[in-house]
């Protein structure tokens, strides 16, 4: 029994199979398995990771490749070739409830023993809606926030976990330069023309970092960011965790001028996590993740985002902090997750009467 009272579970985590578990740089949802694994570990409970590459999780890793795919990104066969595996090493466990972040995993829950959770880590828009909602009952699925669920309300979601940092490993720095930020992948949807729009107007200096290996974004890079290169604006390619965190403390603030629904947004909290406030345009869930006037400032409109550059020495960098200390840490992550565990299982949150789960209660979710 784990040190805080709950259920101690057998639980496999399903990472993607594109980067190891946590990657070394690009990897956001590899990134929050290994942590939900070390969460999940820390509050007593068994985790088997299932994933490609090196592990650097307490979990015991089952790999389905050696050397994760990473090239092959967006390729369907070894999404296919690792849900297949994956099935056939969850058929040799003895577990309690099988927790999927893959794509292409869920579609072999139907008649599994034990529950079955998926977080969707995307949208749920067009035929992926279709997707998760053809899943019907065989797979719960978890939202990253109120904003996602509001997109697709009729599908079986059984909760709502955000996405979380160990905050203990983003480095606290309150005196700030005088650059801003954007880090994310180089799409049109996530505005970094927009961010060096509003950093130009602001009279500052802009930093940016992100993958650039698809073609959609090196077309994207070529027709509107090369353009816009000059002395005030920086690139320094895809920024591996050190990097990224040096750059998040150092930084004035994010930017984050999405242009879509974006479903969560963990740049905006580890943003924070470094005491850096930022500055977003109100989509998707970004009004869950930072609280105007404390943690940054949510615009509507482009042109109001170099004024609110302007004005965020007025924000603490210790509210950002302690913001994502609370709501945002894996701790709490971990916590949550437990949660949804114990309700599909039946189980009673909290302190049971009893330290191990009933086989047959769990084998019944």
């Amino acid at each position: 029994m784990s040190s805080l009272g709950a259920v101690p579970l057998r639980v496999a985590l399903v990472a993607p199979p594109w980067f190891d578990v946590p990657p070394r740089a690009y990897g956001g949802i590899e990134a929050m398995v290994a942590d939900l694994a070390t969460a999940l570990d820390r509050r007593g409970h068994e985790v088997v990771l299932i994933g490609a590459g090196r592990n650097g999780t307490p979990a015991r890793f089952l790999p389905t490749y050696a050397e994760a795919p990473s090239p092959r990104l967006g390729e369907p066969v070894p999404e296919v070739v690792h849900a297949a595996a994956a099935t056939r090493l969850l058929d040799e466990l003895d577990v309690h409830i099988v927790h999927d972040h893959s794509l292409a995993g869920p579609l072999t829950a139907r008649g599994r023993a034990v529950p079955t959770v998926a977080t969707v880590h995307g949208p749920v828009t067009g035929d992926l809606a279709r997707y998760y909602a053809e899943l019907g009952d065989a797979v719960g699925l978890v939202a990253l926030s109120d904003a996602q669920r509001r997109a697709a309300p009729g599908l079986n979601w059984v909760g709502t976990v955000p996405n979380a940092v160990d905050v203990d490993t983003f480095p606290f720095r309150a005196d700030k330069e005088d650059f801003v930020l954007f880090i994310g992948r180089f799409n049109p949807d996530k505005g970094a023309h927009l961010a060096i729009d509003a950093a130009r107007a602001a009279g500052r200096r802009i930093v940016l970092a992100g993958k650039l290996n698809e073609r959609p974004e090196r077309d994207y890079f070529a027709a509107e960011i090369e353009p816009r290169l000059g002395p005030d604006v920086e690139y320094v390619g895809e920024a591996d965790g050190a990097l990224k965190r040096d750059l998040f403390s150092r930084a004035r603030c994010l930017l984050f001028p999405i242009q879509w629904e974006e479903p969560f947004g963990m740049v905006m909290i580890e943003a924070m996590a470094c005491g850096t406030p930022v500055v977003a345009l109100g989509r998707g869930a970004v009004p869950e993740v930072v609280v105007d006037g404390r943690t940054g400032y949510i615009l509507d409109d482009p042109a109001d985002l170099p004024e609110a550059v302007d004005r965020v020495d007025r924000i603490r960098p210790a509210d950002c902090r302690e913001h994502v200390a609370a709501n945002f840490d894996v701790s709490v992550m971990g916590r949550r997750y437990e949660q949804v565990y114990l309700s599909l299982l039946g189980l009673p949150a909290g302190r049971p009467p009893f330290t191990t789960v009933p086989d047959g209660l769990a084998l019944a979710g």
